[in-house]
């Protein structure tokens, strides 16, 4: 499966809030801790309402959040 072309820097900001769990934040955006290990990994894409959902528990604008990587085609 071809990774996504951007990365991101949640499990760093989760570390930085207090340790949150995966699972935890999934609670606050309303997805389960799989899905937000999917997306720290880089193997799924969220969706714009989710990614604006993550963006706002961190109380961060998403381009603090998530980066294009250019290597990627």
């Amino acid at each position: 499966m071809p990774q996504i072309p951007f990365g991101n820097d949640i499990k760093t900001l989760r570390f930085l809030n207090g340790e949150m769990t995966q699972g935890d934040l999934g609670e606050k955006v309303g997805v389960t801790r799989q899905t937000i290990a999917a997306i720290e990994q880089g193997k799924y894409s969220p969706s714009l309402e989710v990614a604006f959902r993550i963006a706002h528990v961190f109380g961060k604008p998403l381009e603090e959040i998530f980066r294009w990587q250019n290597d990627i085609p």
